[in-house]
């Protein structure tokens, strides 16, 4: 609905910014010109389209993680489900992701030794997001990841192979996918999807949320034929739900006029690694038609992201599997400078802190036994990772003051010898080792905008609440469009346990609702 429809349909700007919350509504339409769907029940009535193109019970917004988990089981549940995704390709930033999945007490960590709990993931959870997380949902997520994982490989058929660890975790409880890569879920997932009869209609991007007179929830308008990023593209059609939408159409990282708004840092200086469609017009649409939202200036940037790649990139599979075994470096004065396992925003805030890259390094000890080989060898080939024969060579490549920085590694390998961090607290694992052995691998970090921890109000069933504090009939939402369960920082490799269990609690619920009309 463009602003001249919503005018001949009743909508003024007091009603819009009563019924938007004001401040994201107003943000979404700065940085998207998102078609609003008041909640008012004038203008939600007169929003409804004469025909509907298509009806199914659930309609899932979104192919990603929680997309396809919703539309599992709700399919399973009986319901008939539609998955659309306004990219080209299914998957969105999850077919991209590092393919780690953290849960506790599972099938790896118990081969290799490792002690953990729900109670000790909630813990983690809840320290690093400073506790400004919805306990309920923290609790929620600790509780049933370890059972999601277990979905992942017994229903869906997924391999996850390899025990990781992410700053901020209590102990090594990142299960990786066998290729390092969350499309090994992601193709799994939509391979078992279509098989249970979903279907997956990819270039149709949702316009507006669609209201009865009742303020519920009852479809979409979308506008198929869709072709990123030309918003003329395709034309406008109309889906029912008769049970729920789903939304589950990710963050706003590549958004820069709605980051700069919750975040003014977030300038084009600061790329991103998500996947060009993650700019959060589906979740703005979803607060003009009601919703709530919550933590939206939360966003967290990746520490080991490197300037010498686009995107994601190679480098932070080679940063992350490095601390703990390896030091960081600012190359400016030649020392280490922070916690090398701190969490994310503690390690990003220290790096922009500096104002320039600073480099991850590890020896022929640590690389070969810690990074996947394909990551390395990619990293190596775009020259984002460096190989040297000698400390020396690695200080003159990156301008690093030699004897400051020999010094430095001297003192990291006293440390790595007696497991203890003196200066930083670092937790340093049992099986590290001084950097010490040729050859050397060294990669520059700068952060990258990686995850929006704020999105809609959700409760422990995945159901959207309005800014009335109810909940917004007919609509359900899990993944990162979602808010307040990672309170300040979401921990590494915790986004496909909150993917998976809240789309399948998504998915189970939307089912069960009684069909209208």
């Amino acid at each position: 609905m463009s602003d001249d429809g919503g005018r001949k349909k009743g909508l003024t700007r007091r009603s819009f910014l009563k019924s938007a919350g004001g401040v994201a509504a107003v943000a979404g339409m700065a940085a998207g010109g998102v078609a609003v769907a008041a909640r008012d029940g004038a203008a939600a009535a007169g929003s409804m389209p004469r025909k509907w193109n298509e009806t199914y019970d659930v309609v899932v917004i979104g192919s990603g993680f929680a997309g396809l988990a919703a539309a599992i089981e709700a399919k399973n549940a009986g319901a008939s489900v539609v998955v659309i995704e306004k990219m080209p390709v299914y998957g969105g930033n999850s077919i991209i992701n590092g393919g780690d999945f953290c849960a506790p007490a599972t099938r790896l960590q118990k081969a290799a030794g490792v002690q953990d709990s729900p109670d000790l993931m909630y813990n983690d959870i809840m320290k690093a997001g400073l506790y400004l997380n919805n306990p309920g949902l923290a609790r929620t997520l600790a509780d049933h990841a370890g059972e999601a994982l277990e979905w992942c490989e017994d229903y869906v058929g997924a391999k996850f192979t390899r025990l990781n660890f992410h700053g901020g975790h209590s102990v090594k409880r990142a299960n990786q996918t066998v290729n390092a890569s969350g499309s090994e879920l992601v193709s799994k997932m939509l391979g078992k999807a279509q098989a249970l009869g979903v279907e997956v209609q990819t270039r149709t991007k949702m316009e507006r949320m669609i209201a009865n007179k009742d303020g519920r929830i009852v479809g979409i308008e979308v506008r198929t034929g869709y072709k990123y990023p030309d918003e003329r593209s395709g034309k406008a059609a109309y889906i029912k739900a008769r049970k729920a939408v789903i939304l589950t159409s990710g963050g706003f990282s590549n958004d820069i006029a709605l980051r700069r708004i919750q975040d003014p840092r977030l300038t084009e200086k600061f790329e991103s690694t998500n996947q060009p469609g993650a700019t959060g017009e589906a979740l703005l649409a979803a607060c003009m038609a009601g919703a709530m939202d919550v933590q939206m200036d939360w966003i967290q940037l990746g520490p080991w992201t490197s300037p010498d790649e686009k995107g994601f990139g190679h480098v932070p599979l080679f940063c992350e599997r490095l601390v703990g075994y390896g030091p960081m470096i600012d190359p400016v004065k030649g020392k280490r400078f922070f916690k090398e396992t701190g969490n994310r925003k503690e390690r990003a805030d220290a790096i922009i802190l500096l104002g320039h890259p600073v480099i991850i390094m590890g020896d022929s000890y640590a690389v070969p036994k810690q990074v996947f080989p394909r990551a390395l060898e990619k990293g190596l080939q775009n020259g984002a990772i460096k190989k040297f024969d000698s400390l020396e060579a690695l200080a003159k490549n990156y301008n690093i003051p030699l004897e400051v920085f020999q010094q430095e590694i001297t003192r990291w390998n006293s440390f790595a010898e007696k497991k203890k961090d003196d200066d930083f607290d670092c937790m340093i694992f049992p099986d590290a080792k001084p950097t010490a052995t040729a050859p050397f691998y060294a990669a520059r970090l700068w952060p990258k905008v990686h995850h929006t921890m704020g999105g809609l109000v959700i409760d422990k069933n995945a159901q959207v609440f309005g800014f009335d504090l109810k909940p917004l009939k007919g609509l359900y939402a899990a993944g990162e469009v979602t808010g307040g369960i990672h309170g300040a920082v979401r921990l590494g490799g915790v986004a496909m346990a909150d993917c998976i269990v809240f789309g399948r609690i998504a998915g189970k619920n939307a089912a069960k609702e009684t069909a209208w009309g």
